[in-house]
Order: C-alpha cells, then sequence, then structure tokens
C-alpha cells in the first residue's frame, strides 16, 4: 500500500459514518491540501455507495481543516444500475469543514463513442523536466511536479501572463495513480494565476469540481492548468489530466480567491 493510500484511509464508525485522519505532509501553509482532503471523501464515498469509481465529484470548502481525525457523514441520495449519487459532510469537532455532492459508477463498464476538440498536448518527458523550488512546501512531500511552461516565475522571472501551467505530477514515493488519486491530482498543480502576478499572496478553493473518466495506467499523470478570466478577485482553475498511455482520465474546475499582498 502506498503513502497516499494509507494516509487517506477511512475507518467505520457507524452506518454511513466514517472516519479519516488528516495527515503532516498534505498541507499548504497550515491547512491540508484541497485535493486531498477530497480524496478523503472519496474513499467514504466508495465505501458507502453501491458503484466504486467517482464519476463526477464536487467539494465546496466552507472553512480550512486542520490535522487530526476528520468525520465523513454519507447520505445515499439514490441512483440506478449504473450510477448512484449520494451526499457527504465532512466535519471537524462538531464544525461543518466541506460539503461534498458525488455520482460513482462503474468506470470499467461504460461505453458509447469517444470524441474530443482537444489534443492531448506533446510535452517533454518526465526525467527532461526541473521541479519547481518547493520553498518549504509540505505539500511537495508527497505530490510531486515537474512543470514544463510558467516555472520560471519561481526563479523570480517576469510572468508571462499565459494563465497556465502545463507539466507533469506523481506520487512522490512512485507509487500508481488510481481514480482516488486523481481527485487529489486535480489540486496539484500551482494557480495559473501565478502565471500573471507571480507567485504571491493566497489563492483559497471555493469550490472544485473533479470528472473521471477512466482508470489510469501507471505513470506520472501529464497536466494542463489554466484561467481565463478573474472577475474582483474570483478566477476559474480548469485541468485536464492524461495517463502515462495518453488516455484523458480527469478534467476539473476550480473556483478560487486572489489574494494578492499588498505592497
Amino acid at each position: 500500500m502506498g503513502q497516499f493510500a494509507r494516509e487517506t484511509a477511512i475507518e467505520q464508525v457507524a452506518e454511513n459514518h466514517f472516519r479519516g485522519e488528516l495527515c503532516k505532509g498534505w498541507r499548504i501553509g497550515e491547512v491540508p491540501n484541497g485535493g486531498y482532503v477530497l480524496a478523503v471523501a472519496g474513499r467514504a464515498l466508495r465505501a458507502a455507495l453501491p458503484h466504486k469509481d467517482p464519476l463526477t465529484v464536487s467539494a465546496f470548502y466552507m472553512a480550512p481543516t486542520a490535522l487530526g481525525p476528520i468525520d465523513c457523514h454519507v447520505e445515499l441520495l439514490g441512483g440506478g444500475r449504473s450510477t448512484s449519487f449520494a451526499e457527504v459532510r465532512m466535519s471537524q469537532q462538531g464544525q461543518l469543514k466541506v460539503k461534498v455532492t458525488a455520482a460513482y459508477t462503474d468506470l470499467a463498464k461504460l461505453n458509447g463513442e469517444s470524441w474530443s476538440r482537444v489534443d492531448r498536448p506533446q510535452y517533454p518527458g518526465w526525467d527532461q523536466c526541473q521541479p519547481p523550488p518547493d520553498k518549504g512546501l509540505e505539500f511537495r512531500q508527497r505530490a510531486e511536479t515537474r512543470l514544463v511552461t510558467g516555472g520560471e516565475v519561481f526563479n523570480r522571472a517576469t510572468p508571462d501572463g499565459s494563465g497556465e501551467f502545463r507539466g507533469w505530477v506523481q506520487h512522490a514515493d512512485g507509487s500508481a495513480p488510481d481514480v482516488i488519486g486523481l481527485l487529489m491530482f486535480a489540486d496539484a498543480f500551482p494557480p495559473p494565476v501565478f502565471t500573471v502576478f507571480g507567485p504571491v499572496g493566497w489563492v483559497p478553493t471555493v469550490e472544485l469540481t473533479v470528472q473521471v473518466r477512466a482508470h489510469p495506467a501507471p505513470g506520472p499523470l501529464q497536466v494542463r492548468l489554466a484561467s481565463r478570466h478573474m472577475t474582483c478577485g474570483v478566477i476559474e482553475e480548469d485541468g485536464e489530466y492524461w495517463d502515462s498511455a495518453g488516455q484523458l482520465v480527469a478534467i476539473s474546475r476550480q473556483t478560487a480567491k486572489v489574494r494578492l499582498r499588498k505592497a
């Protein structure tokens, strides 16, 4: 069992009540990464639902989480033969921290036509790319990234204004990704707004949605994360994730607030 699997594990406390433990190694500053927290919810959903693969999962981050136990109360919302629906309320010390809604399915049984207007981008390989400086970022102990574009902003270069990061991500211990891991990887890259203003300030997540399309093959994931619009400090981040076999395995959209440091 890899480190990610161990540190997102849950135990059943009562019917539709599960408990996880938010561990060191996953924080941005003092707060556990939102994708990591979402993955814990994903484990609880998998345990409670008849279908075991996330199809689409949306989280609203209502208050910062902290290290330690987190309770996951699952409410089953119905479903059919191919899809089941549920909600998870995640709380610590009696305070609601995150609310998650989800649809789960069996990805191996999906069938139908496939089409994409967007080609998979061509990147230099993982070994040809350099990791960004971690600047003491604890989260990099667990999720290792390699940037193809945008990384120059971390070396005090002038931002290119692209609103986009491209690169690779994998578990730092080299373990293979799975569908629950995709929920975490969808929040693993730096905010694309850094390529506009530089790596300054704080960009807290308000809502994160991850759509899972397939079980990923072993190896690093190829990522394109981009923002196009910021309005009064609110920005979207759209992500695309391909596995080592070249298949699109996940899509994400995140709403965040941009809080620049004052001069």
